[in-house]
């Protein structure tokens, strides 16, 4: 398999996930749509991927990565579930990005 062709498939596969999400939150199934967004399929896919790309050094340094950014991850899910009936979608969504980068950022000082 060409590299080319590896990345057409990792963007099939992500764009599934995506898709499977989005029509289970459109159906009013929250839970199963957000069941869908955690499930570790996309970090189970990139751990297989790097794994067989890279070998283990880069797969360990994805997983510790991972852990680093969940808190600012939360400070996103946080800020959209207080902010989203308060302040309308958009605006929320806005302010939870910003909220997520500075968190990553503050993350990345923290870890280098």
């Amino acid at each position: 398999m060409t590299e080319w062709s590896k990345y057409v498939l990792y963007f099939f596969i992500g764009g599934t996930l995506v898709s499977v999400s989005t029509y289970l939150g459109s159906q009013g199934k929250g839970f199963l749509a957000a069941l869908a967004s955690t499930l570790p399929v996309i970090s189970g896919v990139t751990f297989i991927l790097v794994y067989l790309n890279a070998g283990s050094a880069p797969t360990v340094s994805f997983a510790k990565n991972l852990i680093w950014l969940s808190p600012p991850w939360f400070v996103y899910v946080g800020t959209m579930i207080a902010a989203v009936p308060k302040l309308g979608f958009w605006p929320a969504y806005g302010l939870a990005l910003t909220l997520y980068a500075v968190g990553v950022g503050i993350t990345r000082l923290f870890i280098h």
